[in-house]
């Protein structure tokens, strides 16, 4: 039998230790020291039926390990072990560069013994970890903590010099690496677009008629130019003689989701800093009403627009949908709409204010409305004006918007399943390419029609039976999705999130403002519906985007589609990706994977 003593060894580093075996049985047996993984100096003392191990200056990489003593005779065999436990102070054997996968890590290697509490410095001052900072331990090898600074999402703010302290009490120790982030997108290479020549066929060789089509536009444009010349000079010359001016309304929030492109006067600029002026940094920078979209556009409706009246007595309500500043919103059974139906499921938005320019709006919105005929933009029915409240009728699309689909479908969809024991089915790259692709060739369509969305976001696009998506806003998602917008003055709400810099400064809408949206809505597909810088306040999302910083590439996003998003959010709007050329290459990228349309079961 062999008795080893002491039965427990806790020493700190540097220390000696003695371990005495001592073994009985008959015939007397053999004792043995098995040893092997130690590293501290070593001697052996035997005496009869006894042993003594003598360790000098224990090394902290012998704490956790186990010596044994062993015994055998003719009769048997028998066996005593003790585990070394080694105090010392911390030590940081490795702490390497940023690393990205699903979230950015800083990995890290930490030897002591306690377990050391660790702490990190960012650019000399204490980090505050919260949900989107933290350090994660992964595992305990060899003695050593392996783990990582777990960055979820982090910016241009987060770049720096990060500093790990690991501390108990025996000592610390400290080490620090420069980690950095995300990258200006305009220094170094740009992005790299040949996969879009592949991308878009090739167009044919032009025609001698092509030619004098073209010569025949450079000199009307000449004449164009020229005319613009005359007139700036005539309203500014010294005889006083000014040129006709424009009433621009200021209720912004009034105005519908879609606004038709005036061909009017661009907006002037302003000295003067008005109520609605965004703070970037410590400039104030005005926010200029663009009277493009402000202006009435009467005269720009077509000529023979019909909306379509329904009478109230077609129009059964069953639920309510939701709730936006013009009133509520709710699912329907609409008689008579259809020739082949008898009855069908619509959304009814009704107008909760009856004042004289709320229903003058309400009656302009429908005439645009009924002008807007693709499969990609959500069909409206028509009115009833009969009584109150004054109704609008739209096509009703089951899943509801896009990002709550997104949501739902994505890795985080157990969180969001409701106590339901199915667990929604992941979405694919190839559907996601699917559902992207539909909202451009929605977003071609409005371009072509000369309409800015101003809002285009995946919260006011909607999803229908086999992943057929639309898009389309009820007014509902500036109060549902109200951390989505920001407001500036009394009541202006802006999506900055998804806004170019020159809509931020200048409040300046284009169909180019609408492709940098539509780049946003692209990350937000692939991140599964993640609001888009929702690491930063609204102020910091403003200093991020006119500083010229981009969005990082989503983790299940291929390069060929982040390179589209970069190009979208090209700084200069002449210098971004055309809607077309969006739309082409989206669709030749989504035909290379099939797409099943299993998901809505």
């Amino acid at each position: 039998m062999a008795t080893l003593s002491p039965s427990k060894v806790t020493v700190i580093k540097g220390e000696d230790v003695v371990l005495e075996c001592n073994a009985s049985g008959a015939p007397p047996p053999e004792l043995v020291w098995n040893f092997s993984s130690i590293v501290s100096i070593k001697k052996v003392n035997d005496f009869e039926q006894r042993s003594q191990l003598h360790l000098y200056n224990v090394s902290p990489l012998d704490n956790g390990h186990k010596i044994t003593c062993s015994v055998e005779n003719i009769v048997g065999e028998n066996e005593s072990s003790v585990l070394l436990n080694i105090f010392f102070a911390p030590n940081i054997t490795k702490l390497m560069d940023a690393v990205s996968d699903h979230h950015w890590c800083i990995p890290f290697s930490v030897a002591g013994n306690p377990q050391p509490e660790l702490r990190w410095l960012f650019n000399g001052v204490e980090l505050a970890e919260d949900e989107y900072i933290q350090t994660m331990i992964h595992e305990y090898a060899d003695g050593e903590f392996h783990g990582c600074l777990q960055l979820d999402n982090p910016t241009h703010l987060n770049n720096g010099q990060y500093t790990l302290v690991a501390q108990n009490k025996f000592g610390e120790d400290k080490m620090s690496i420069d980690a950095h982030f995300m990258r200006r997108p305009w220094d170094g290479e740009r992005a790299d677009f040949s996969f879009i020549a592949a991308l878009l066929s090739k167009k044919p060789p032009l025609s001698s008629q092509v030619y004098v089509v073209v010569g025949i536009a450079a000199v009307a444009f000449t004449g164009f130019i020229l005319m613009l010349v005359l007139l700036k000079f005539g309203r500014n010359s010294k005889f006083g003689i000014k040129g006709p001016s424009s009433v621009i309304s200021n209720d912004d929030d009034s105005a519908s989701p879609l606004h038709h492109v005036s061909n009017g006067s661009n907006t002037p600029s302003s000295s003067e800093m008005g109520p609605d002026a965004v703070i970037i940094g410590m400039t104030k920078i005005p926010v200029i009403e663009n009277p493009q979209y402000f202006r009435s556009t009467s005269s720009l409706l077509k000529s023979d627009t019909f909306v379509q009246h329904i009478k109230r007595h077609n129009i059964v309500l069953k639920r309510e949908l939701g709730e936006g500043a013009f009133g509520k919103v709710f699912l329907a059974e609409c008689y008579n709409l259809s020739p082949d139906q008898d009855k069908i499921l619509v959304a009814v938005k009704t107008l909760k204010e009856a004042s004289e320019n709320a229903r003058k709006d309400f009656h302009r919105e429908a005439e645009l409305l009924t002008n807007l005929q693709h499969e990609h933009i959500v069909t409206f029915y028509g009115v009833c004006v009969e009584g109150e409240p004054l109704i609008m009728v739209f096509e009703y699309m089951k899943h509801g918007d896009l990002n709550k689909f997104l949501r739902a479908h994505g890795p985080d969809a157990v969180l969001m399943a409701d106590g339901q024991n199915n667990r929604p089915v992941e979405l694919t790259l190839s559907q996601m390419l699917h559902i992207a692709q539909q909202i451009a060739a929605g977003m071609v369509y409005l371009a072509s029609q000369h309409f800015v969305h101003r809002d285009l976001a995946t919260r006011n696009c909607l999803v229908g039976e086999n992943l057929l998506v639309k898009i389309g806003d009820f007014g509902m998602s500036r109060d549902v999705y109200s951390t989505d917008y920001y407001r500036v003055g009394g009541h202006t709400m802006l999506p900055i999130r998804w806004m170019p810099p020159e809509s931020i400064m200048y409040r300046k809408f284009t169909t180019e403002s609408d492709v940098w949206s539509l780049g946003v809505v692209l990350w937000e597909i692939f991140t599964y519906g993640k609001q888009p810088w929702y690491q930063l306040s609204n102020n910091e999302v403003i200093e991020c985007i006119t500083q010229g910083r981009v969005l990082q590439r989503p983790r299940t996003c291929p390069k060929e589609v982040y390179d589209l998003m970069l190009g979208c959010w090209q700084r200069e709007p002449h210098v971004r990706l055309n809607i077309k050329e969006i739309h082409t290459m989206l669709q030749n990228l989504a035909k290379a994977s099939p797409v099943y349309l299993d998901i809505l079961g």
